[in-house]
């Protein structure tokens, strides 16, 4: 199969991706904790910045990005915050990012500020590059 076909087909897919998030589907459960925030419920513990993933279990760049989200969170446990939120499943979340593709990863800082976003698939290497270049140390 030639470029054009795959590049038609990314086209496609990303279409129906947008279509999908504009939908109207059935109220989402509450979801466990506020996202608009990366404070922890509890004052006392201590804030921590945060990636926040938002996408869908059946989006191949997001299904690619699981991984790199296991090993951030494994690596930098207790001193890093990392999320993943369907889009399908939570639908609020996308809609309070303004999310308008899949996968986005939003940066935080400690009280929930968004320092930064990016689209599409990035490798851990250079999400801690950037958190480090926001002045987040890790």
């Amino acid at each position: 199969m030639g470029k054009s076909f795959w590049i038609v087909a990314a086209f496609l897919l990303a279409a129906a991706v947008v279509v999908g998030m504009k939908r109207s589907p059935e109220p989402a459960p509450p979801e466990p904790a506020p996202v608009a925030s990366a404070r922890p419920k509890s004052e006392a513990a201590p804030s921590l910045p945060t990636l926040v993933e938002i996408g869908s279990e059946s989006c191949i760049p997001c299904q690619a990005m699981q991984p790199v989200l296991a090993e951030l969170r494994r690596d930098f446990d207790g001193r890093l915050r990392v999320l993943f939120y369907d889009v399908r499943v939570h639908p609020e979340v996308a809609q309070r990012f303004g999310i308008e593709s899949i996968p986005t990863q939003v940066f935080l800082d400690k009280n929930g500020k968004e320092l930064f976003r990016h689209v599409g698939f990035w490798p851990k290497e250079e999400i801690v590059a950037k958190f480090k270049e926001l002045g987040v140390g890790l």
